[in-house]
């Protein structure tokens, strides 16, 4: 019985020999037992890369079974995830909603009418209030944008707001 010297497969010449040596019947294991279609060969690939990023903790003699364990853990959880895959593909994205007809038209008509209340307002309020309320600015990045003072923006938003109450409460 030889005693073994190396305590780990860090050396690079003893990886590369350990890798031509269990590296095509791991492929054809993982093959054999799942198919091609996992794609064995990268699994193959992986469980190395995991051999190499772990070789201080490996020692040559057990190189074998745990690059042959990390291959066949690998497919199995490629396996779950093609399941998970093919469970999603199955599902009918939901085709209605809850809503009645009544309530989603009141809705459309209000968004009709918040439009036309946006267009009456001038444009230094309008441009204003849109940068602030849909694209989220602030009132500094709003007055560094329009070459304004804070206090102009926040009274041009204000103003808007004012103007879109009163035009919505009328209508």
């Amino acid at each position: 019985m030889s005693k073994n010297l190396r305590k780990d497969i860090c050396n690079e010449t003893l990886f590369n020999s350990i890798f031509k040596k269990h590296a095509k019947s791991l492929h054809d294991f993982l093959y054999y037992k799942f198919g091609a279609h996992l794609n064995p060969k990268d699994k193959t690939q992986d469980a190395f890369i995991k051999l190499w990023e772990n070789c201080a903790k490996v020692t040559p003699d057990k190189a074998k079974s745990y690059v042959f364990t990390i291959g066949n853990n690998l497919m199995l959880n490629e396996t779950k995830h093609q399941k998970v895959v093919l469970k999603y593909q199955q599902t009918k994205p939901q085709s209605y909603t809850n809503e009645t007809p009544e309530y989603i038209m009141e809705g459309n008509e209000y968004m009709e009418k918040l439009q036309r209340a946006i267009s009456n307002l001038t444009e230094a309020q309008r441009t204003a209030f849109l940068l602030n309320r849909v694209e989220g600015k602030r009132h500094k990045e709003i007055a560094a944008l329009l070459e304004i003072s804070t206090k102009a923006v926040e009274k041009r938003i204000y103003g808007a707001l004012k103007k879109l109450r009163e035009d919505l409460d009328t209508i």
